[in-house]
């Protein structure tokens, strides 16, 4: 049994993921909330009390100001706090450093994105391989828990693949994951999660297709999908996370990645990247001030915590599964909708991070019951679904298995211009 939560983060996730915690902490113990600015922290904590969420009011709830890439300083922190449980919901430069203090000090580890170099954007696949696998066997003989990618996409749409796998096939042709976001912010644009690394992510797409990787230009392959809850909406081919380790741990043929992108918003984010604005090299202004395009819209971009309260519509995410159980054809649609505005009155959240922020809470309670204590490193895909699945349910997150789903129409893809 693992107890005390530390929180590196104080974002739009990392607000959801506190907010479960602290009404879970009845198992979970003492939660810290650690990041580079201190009062991100505190207005967090400000919020969780307002709404009343701190469940066990013995238990404590507080901050501290930690830079993750300062070893020596987060290891202090773990110990400090006595937390053998570290969430990291900072940005994915550093996730090594953080597995890094970890493992030196016997806490668990558990991340929802992959690491990232911030002078290098999509390396060549699989990229866990590049950083996280390597350090697998250090995990294992120190017997540190690591769980990586446990958002919802990735980590729930992993436990999707390993629930197709042990439920409902014998055999997996193609799994296509597909991420839409039928709501509303009221803002001429803005991105639901941090800009800098949602921008970073669209720069190649590496699919998983007839079990080799193919590469495709960005937001070239387009295609419309009748989803459950929300409709027909437009979706793109995409790179992403849970691609790199699926196309590993589970045996199926394709497994592609499909996000929903509206009209306005490939325009928007075009016209951006043709000026340069989405680029990641530093340049110098006419009065001789480096900076980093990226890094500036990320300054001018409105918060996306703070598009909660306007926010409506839902969101629908799932995984569209083809493949064969007892010798016959079988296709289902294994999803979760989530509604913008039940995720506000709740936490004060819009959706996007809503979805992202339950799952790490709920495999921290996993991890706390001795479930998912593996003591080695594993991706989502590696561990039994069915009791993360089942917690998800109870804590906000309901999982629905749709029978017979409208099939995607290939022949309906077309490249884009």
């Amino acid at each position: 049994m693992k107890k005390n939560i530390l929180i590196v983060g104080a974002g739009g996730v990392a607000h959801v993921t506190a907010h479960k915690c602290a009404q879970n902490n009845e198992i979970l113990g003492d939660i810290c909330i650690a990041s580079r600015t201190q009062s991100k922290c505190d207005k967090i904590i400000k919020r969780i009390k307002r709404k009343n969420h701190l469940k066990d009011p013995t238990q404590k709830l507080y901050s501290r100001q930690v830079n993750a890439l300062d070893i020596p300083a987060t290891k202090k922190i773990i110990k400090e706090t006595n937390s053998q449980i570290v969430l990291n919901l900072a940005q994915p430069y550093v996730n090594m450093s953080l597995l890094s203090a970890c493992i030196e000090t016997g806490a668990a580890y558990v991340d929802t994105a992959i690491h990232e170099d911030p002078n290098k954007v999509c390396e060549n696949p699989p990229w866990y391989a590049n950083y996280e696998w390597p350090r697998r066997d250090e995990c294992k003989k120190n017997g540190i828990t690591t769980i990586l990618g446990a958002g919802f996409d990735p980590g729930v749409v992993n436990a999707y693949c390993a629930l197709a796998v042990k439920h409902h096939f014998d055999t997996i042709d193609t799994i296509d994951i597909m991420d839409v976001n039928a709501g509303d912010h009221g803002k001429y644009f803005a991105t639901n999660f941090d800009p800098e690394i949602n921008f970073r992510e669209f720069r190649k797409v590496w699919s998983w297709i007839d079990r080799k990787w193919v590469l495709d230009k960005v937001h070239s392959i387009k295609m419309t999908y009748d989803f459950p809850v929300v409709g027909k909406q437009p979706i793109y081919l995409s790179g992403h996370d849970e691609l790199h380790s699926l196309s590993k741990n589970i045996d199926a043929h394709s497994i592609r990645f499909w996000m929903g992108f509206s009209d306005h918003y490939i325009n928007v984010f075009t016209v951006l990247t043709k000026l340069g604005l989405t680029s990641e090299h530093p340049v110098k202004t006419a009065e001789g001030v480096e900076v980093v395009p990226l890094k500036v819209l990320k300054a001018i971009f409105p918060d996306p915590l703070s598009l909660a309260p306007n926010y409506t519509g839902k969101t629908c995410i799932g995984n569209l599964v083809k493949g064969m159980k007892d010798g016959k054809p079988k296709e289902i649609f294994i999803y979760n909708t989530c509604d913008h505005a039940k995720c506000y009155k709740e936490v004060e959240s819009q959706a996007i991070c809503f979805t992202a922020g339950v799952p790490p809470a709920a495999v921290a309670m996993l991890i706390a019951q001795g479930i998912w204590d593996v003591k080695t490193m594993v991706n989502v895909e590696e561990l039994n679904p069915d009791p993360f699945i089942d917690l998800l349910d109870k804590i906000g997150l309901p999982t629905v298995v749709q029978e017979n789903p409208i099939p995607l129409q290939l022949s309906a893809m077309a490249k884009s211009n």
